[in-house]
């Protein structure tokens, strides 16, 4: 009888680690589509207006560019099938649309970047409007874990801005 209540203890108890772990698992899939609700809501908002603006057919790429202002960008096909770069600010309003082949890719600025920097791994890529030009943010990181954040030219993947040792 006493290995019974035992094994009976151990059923339970074995149930409520499940239970508890199945609640765990659903918190963190609530809290994991909460946090990226944002960043999906500004996609699907300004691949809409891309769509009506640019003739935007397909989406390749999204980028959310905070520096002076917030500009959401969309690279992708239009219409005709012309590799653009839409870029749009978060008001909505004065939407720039650029031919992919007048500027940079985010892998040619990142490979100008990790040659002018090698001592450096980068990080991410922006792209938006800085001072109403196309820009390239690239955040960069050394091996004691400092950030730089690159501004880099569109068109010609020059610096504009360098802030180091963040």
């Amino acid at each position: 009888m006493e290995g019974f209540l035992e094994e009976l203890e151990e059923k339970k108890e074995k149930k409520r680690i499940t239970v508890l772990l199945t609640l765990l698992a659903i918190l963190l899939a609530i809290l994991f589509v909460r946090t990226n609700q944002p960043m999906a809501q500004a996609k699907k908002e300004a691949t809409a207006i891309a769509k009506t603006s640019a003739n935007l057919e397909t989406v390749d790429k999204f980028y959310w560019f905070t520096r002076k202002n917030t500009y959401f960008t969309l690279t992708g096909k239009n219409d005709k099938g012309t590799e653009i770069v839409v870029i749009v600010p978060k008001s909505g309003e004065k939407v720039t649309v650029l031919n992919q082949k007048d500027g940079q890719t985010e892998q040619q600025i990142t490979d100008i970047v990790a040659k002018a920097h090698p001592d450096e791994s980068v990080m991410k890529a922006t792209l938006g409007l800085y001072d109403k030009r196309p820009a390239w943010e690239v955040v960069t990181e050394n091996d004691q874990g400092v950030l730089t954040y690159y501004l880099m030219s569109f068109d010609k993947g020059e610096e504009i801005n360098v802030v180091k040792d963040i």
